[in-house]
């Protein structure tokens, strides 16, 4: 056959190809090439870019961004590979490191700053500012990548965009309160010192404020140690529940519905008459402790000291209506800048104030594009500012994902998160939780030692059906419910003040079901239970079940002119001078020498 025409043929792959991207306009730069990854400033061309939230990052765009601002060189390590033990505190500091980290991030607490405004005028043109806020914010991030990069100090994933700190110096120059949203658990992993630090550059009257959210699940003495805390640190706190304010809401949504039926009102009615007189003295009890308590409320959170009280709705909003009283930015109403992480319940809270849906709530930063004014009430204007991760100390990236500050489903490597809170939640607490039996310490291991990640999934797979396809129990899907059992509160556990011991501050319950033994299960859910198959007493009677029929002889065994006698005697066969490998050929024997002569160089 002759030469294919290319010319008549297409080729079909050419022909799809060029269907599929051939009208695509290919992107070019400001240098009219194409576009490289090596030629765009993929960290600091902020204006291309759409506006969204920046606070995760791949390994290699950290890489890049960690080289480009450090200006330093890295080199490839090759062969650098670590095998885990599942037995071991797998992503964990010991006491001597923690203690060693405590100490750094208390040396550099004035270095863990939020990016300032540059001063302005009248006179400064829109594109000097723009300069000026580009310049600020990009030595802002060169300086935390250096801390990072010099001290080994791990950090939260703060906001990387410019555009949402625009957002927060609107917010604190129009507000005469900055409020602090923080998660109760917590407070001050989610509170930025150094943003109470730039209101006050802003302006002195201004005043910042602590929301202490997720009250509900602290004990009224654990409220108390915190109000303390902060009476000591000079700043005014609330504490609130955005979860009971919403129950409470739809509770009397429930009741306005059922009071509507006709046949449940009258009903109703006819109960008052009946109890007239006894309704008459509850509504003058009723009046008397409405007139009363206002201003007993007003007295007590308004005072010096602050409040280990779970404020109402009514009371938190009484309580943002008169805890300012210095000059306003707008004179007819005070302007409340609500601050927060986008985790810790900033979009609830100000929902269950509004009684109405108002802010979109979600989990993840950048759902909130752009600040916002709500009208609380005819005096009281609240700024709702985008959620802003600000950069914090933290000890391990298990400990961001504890706190929320790093979303679940996206996690890459689970041990270390659940070996953290296994460290934190007693074996006992989790077994009266899930209703399951945790593989106990084997011999020879500290029988008080807290379980280990896989011991706790292996049995929370197995008692869910968390199976994967060759039989075992699913560890990542068990690890993710557990997790988020933990971020919702399920499994808790409150950190405390520096000035109060956490072995005080938070206890754990009693047992409260009845303790089963391992040996009680069936064998099927013992197996899957352990990480190590075969115990040593199984090991034992294996060993001990299977006796050998014949002597251990040492070396080889199949000659052909001697045999073991009945007596244990070695005896020789006929012809003893044949010599047993005479009839192996020897090609044979030098092909198997150069086969297996790399064995022999080592």
């Amino acid at each position: 056959m002759g030469k294919k025409n290319k010319g008549t043929t297409p080729n079909l792959g050419r022909t799809l190809i060029k269907d599929r991207f051939g009208h695509t306009q290919r992107r070019k730069v400001d240098n009219d090439t194409m576009l490289h990854t090596t030629e765009l400033q993929d960290g600091y061309d902020w204006g291309r870019l759409n506006l969204s939230s920046v606070t995760e990052e791949s390994s290699f765009q950290a890489f890049l961004r960690t080289a480009e601002l450090a200006g330093t060189e890295f080199q490839a390590e090759k062969l650098n590979i670590t095998f885990v033990n599942p037995k071991q505190r797998v992503g964990l500091l010991s006491k001597t490191q923690e203690q060693r980290m405590h100490q750094k991030h208390h040396e550099h607490r004035e270095h863990l700053k939020v990016p300032r405004r540059p001063k302005w005028d009248k006179n400064t043109s829109a594109e000097d500012l723009e300069r000026a806020e580009n310049e600020a914010f990009l030595n802002w991030r060169r300086d935390l990548a250096l801390l990072q990069e010099d001290e080994e100090i791990l950090m939260t994933p703060y906001e990387k965009n410019l555009e949402f700190w625009r957002q927060l110096w609107r917010v604190v120059e129009r507000s005469d309160v900055v409020v602090q949203i923080v998660d109760a658990r917590n407070p001050l992993l989610f509170r930025s010192t150094d943003l109470e630090s730039y209101v006050k550059e802003v302006k002195s009257t201004k005043m910042n404020m602590i929301l202490v959210n997720k009250s509900d699940l602290l004990t009224e003495e654990q409220r108390k140690h915190w109000a303390e805390y902060f009476d000591c640190e000079g700043i005014r706190t609330a504490f609130y529940s955005a979860t009971l304010v919403e129950e409470e809401l739809k509770r009397e949504a429930e009741a306005a519905r059922q009071e509507s039926f006709p046949a449940l009102k009258e009903l109703r009615d006819a109960a008052d008459e009946i109890q007239q007189s006894l309704n008459k003295v509850e509504g003058a009890l009723d009046a008397i402790n409405r007139k009363v308590k206002p201003d007993d409320v007003a007295e007590q959170l308004l005072g010096d000291k602050n409040s280990p009280r779970v404020l109402s709705r009514t009371e938190m909003i009484e309580f943002l209506r008169r805890i300012y009283t210095g000059p306003r930015h707008t004179d007819q109403h005070v302007t409340i800048g609500m601050v927060g992480y986008p985790n810790v319940g900033k979009s609830s809270t100000i929902n269950s104030l509004m009684t109405v849906k108002k802010v979109s709530v979600s989990a993840t930063p950048g759902k909130t594009k752009r600040f916002q004014t709500l009208y609380l009430d005819n005096d009281i204007m609240l700024c709702d500012c985008p959620g802003l991760v600000m950069p914090s100390f933290v000890l391990t990236k298990a400990d961001m994902l504890l706190n929320g500050i790093l979303p679940i489903d996206q996690m890459r490597d689970h041990v270390p998160a659940v070996n953290l809170l296994c460290e934190r939640i007693p074996r006992h607490v989790l077994e009266d939780k899930y209703g399951i039996v945790i593989a106990k310490p084997v011999e020879g291991e500290d029988m008080e030692r807290a379980p280990h990640s896989e011991e706790l999934l292996l049995a929370y797979g197995y008692n869910r059906g968390f199976m994967t396809s060759n039989g075992q129990p699913d560890q990542a899907r068990s690890a993710r419910y557990v997790l988020k059992d933990y971020v919702n509160g399920k499994l808790l556990y409150a950190m405390s003040p520096p000035s109060v011991t956490q072995a005080e501050y938070h206890t754990f319950p009693e047992r409260q079901r009845k303790e089963i033994e391992e040996s009680q299960l069936p064998s099927q859910q013992q197996r899957a239970m352990r990480i190590d198959k075969s115990t040593s007493k199984e090991l034992d009677q294996q060993f001990f079940d299977d006796k050998p029929t014949h002597a251990h002889v040492k070396g080889r065994t199949n000659f052909p002119n001697v045999r073991l006698a009945n007596d244990g005697t070695l005896v020789a066969n006929a012809g003893p001078t044949d010599k047993p490998w005479r009839h192996v050929k020897k090609e044979r024997r030098e092909k198997l020498r150069k086969k297996f002569s790399h064995l022999d160089e080592h």
